[in-house]
Formats: structure tokens, sequence, C-alpha cells
């Protein structure tokens, strides 16, 4: 059933953007587990050219993955796949990331955007973190020139698969010190019919991480029942914003100017009440 809903679409948004993946770019998918094998066919039907790195690119469950991929994808090391591409999806569990995300090379230029959660079961039972600060910002700290980005962190594949299985649109933090890259990444969120929204610098990335753990409490537990809790756009603009008012209004944002332009998927005219 995975399947069938991410090839059809997959082959919906091949048929909507004509863009060739040589204008689109190249994406390069590290992990091959249950995100990658839903974020590639993703990144693929919007045009993008896909490699998956794997430490088995032979291997016949990848090459099925490419099969079902389609288009111009491959397979190969991670650090081949991530030197060919421009963008770079970081997708390998804790603490196995450390020894890959150290071994690509120079990912100086490039969008890395970590989906990782560094995480392990701690002696109760319930996850625990593992870094004193994030996942996203250690991958930054080994790899300097990158610019990294965390997203697609806060639900399972199957929201990543079909965005419409869901009652409303799932919103997506985004998380980086790079503006641009920030922006360029919340398209590819839009784009996938998931509602971006700026977090604000890299060490937000934290709180993201925080978000992950919570929803892999049954998960790790091995509970019967699990759960789904989605990040959600509120309709009230403006109604919440902090500050005192003024004669001409609200005070902005404290960051305003820093604000990344991203897409918007709600109704902007929306007003608050008198």
């Amino acid at each position: 059933m995975k399947i069938a809903v991410r090839l059809l679409c997959t082959a919906a948004l091949f048929v909507a953007f004509q863009t060739s993946a040589a204008e689109m770019g190249t994406v390069a998918v590290i992990g091959t587990g249950d995100m990658g094998d839903s974020l590639g066919p993703r990144f693929a039907g919007l045009g993008y050219k896909v490699v998956y790195g794997s430490r088995s690119p032979e291997s016949e469950r990848v090459k099925a993955l490419v099969r079902q991929t389609g288009g111009d994808t491959s397979a190969a090391t991670p650090k081949e796949a991530a030197q060919s591409a421009d963008i770079v999806l970081m997708l390998v569990p804790w603490p196995a990331m450390e020894t890959v995300a150290r071994s690509l090379g120079d990912l100086g230029g490039k969008i890395v955007i970590d989906v990782s959660m560094p995480f392990m079961q701690g002696d109760d039972g319930y996850p625990k973190h593992l870094l004193e600060t994030s996942s996203a910002e250690m991958i930054q700290a080994w790899n300097p020139g990158a610019r990294v980005v965390k997203t697609f962190a806060t639900m399972g594949s199957q929201v990543i698969d079909d965005p419409t299985a869901e009652s409303g649109i799932v919103t997506i933090p985004v998380a980086s010190d790079d503006r641009d890259a920030k922006e360029q990444v919340a398209r590819i969120v839009s784009d996938m019919g998931l509602d971006p929204v700026d977090f604000g610098p890299l060490r937000m990335a934290r709180d993201i991480e925080i978000m992950q753990m919570i929803y892999m409490i049954p998960l790790v537990q091995n509970r019967p029942l699990n759960w789904e809790f989605h990040f959600r756009r509120s309709a009230h603009y403006g109604c919440y914003r902090a500050g005192e008012s003024t004669t001409e209004g609200l005070v902005p944002p404290y960051d305003e100017g820093d604000f990344a332009e991203f897409p918007n998927s709600k109704d902007s005219t929306k007003h608050c009440a008198e």
C-alpha cells in the first residue's frame, strides 16, 4: 500500500513539474530506511535527480528502491552520492550519524537537510537525548561550509508519502542559520503539499528534536497503540502577538527583519475578532 500511494503521488508530480532534473539539481539521499524510501521518490517527483547513498548500493533492496523511484535515479556510496549533489539529505540514525557525517567529503556550499533523531532508549524505557545541542548543530560543526537545515523531522513517513491522508495540511518546522537555504527548502516543502514555517536559527533544531522524541515514545516502548501529533499553523493571524500596542498598532515581532520568505498555505486575509 505504501509503495502504491507513493508511486501515485510521484507520477502526479512528474506531470505537474516539467522542469528537467538538470535544471532542478541533484539530491543525495543518505540512508535508505523508512524516511529515505519516502523522501527520495518525493524529490524525484518534483523533478530532482536522486542519488541514494548506501553502504550497499548494489544490494537488491537498494536496486528495487532505485527502480521504484524512477526517473534518472541511481545509487552510490554515501560519499559519492553527497559529492555529486546540490542538496544532501541526512537520514542516518544515531550514533552512526557522526561517522557518516564526517566522511562525506567537502560539503561546502551544499544544502544539507538533517532529519535524524539523536536519541537512545533510557533505563526507564523512554527515549533519551544523546546530545547537549542537536544533531543539526553537530553536522554543521563537522561541515562548517555546509548550509545545514533541520526539517522533515516531526512526522511519520506516511505523511511524506501522502500529505492528503491527514485531516488538514501538516506544518513542517524549518530551522537554519542560512536564510537563503531555509527559503529554498521551504519551497520544496510547500511543493510536496506540506506547510513550512520558519522556526528560526539552527539552534532551534534542539526543540525540533524534542518534538521528535515525543513522537517516538510509543515506538521505543513497543506500546500496542501509537499516536500522531501534527504541528499546524494557526488561522488567528496577529491575534496573539507579544509586545505592547502603540498608536500605530502592535509592536512588530522581535526579528521581523530576519524572517525568511516562506510560502503560506493559509488565507492571510483573516482578521482578529474585535
